[in-house]
């Protein structure tokens, strides 16, 4: 009777450290399961910012192929103007503030470009970079495409003149 007592005994105790043990390994597995949660939702916001720059990326070289394009058909334009004394005056000084315009709006849609390239790079490989920084990064990405974008209105005003 004694050794069915310590049976019972040694049985509960077992049964309940198993019960404890098995309640923890739940808890911890759902703590888990929320954390991963959590970075699967990050990783498809940082894809969809990763789609979203490759799309301006894309905007920004066809606005430099188009206002590359435009600036060689209305110097082509201006080039034939009727006196050549006034119209060689008016055309070299359409063609400098032209120039200065374009060379403005390339270098910043350059520099747009390669900021995006250099964002692509980090979304790419996002364990590698913090964050913060990176979104910082992306915001800055985005002043500098915006500039970009103003200086080509502007080349376009003096185009249109």
């Amino acid at each position: 009777m004694v050794v069915l007592a310590v049976l019972l005994a040694g049985s509960l105790g077992v049964g309940t450290y198993l019960w404890l043990t098995t309640t923890r390994w739940q808890e911890h597995s759902a703590a888990w399961e929320s954390e991963a949660r959590g970075y699967a939702d990050r990783v498809a916001s940082l894809d969809a910012e990763l789609d979203a720059t490759d799309a301006e990326l894309v905007a920004a070289r066809e606005q430099l192929a188009t206002a590359t394009a435009r600036i060689s058909d209305l110097a082509n334009e201006k080039a034939q103007l009727g006196d050549e004394n006034v119209a060689s005056q008016q055309y070299l000084d359409y063609q400098r503030r032209v120039s200065e315009a374009a060379g403005v709006v390339t270098t910043a849609l350059g520099d747009c470009v390669d900021a995006q390239s250099q964002l692509i790079t980090y979304l790419g490989d996002r364990g590698s970079y913090d964050a913060d920084d990176v979104e910082r990064f992306a915001s800055d990405v985005e002043t500098l495409c915006r500039q970009a974008s103003k200086a080509n209105d502007q080349l376009q005003k003096e185009l249109e003149q």
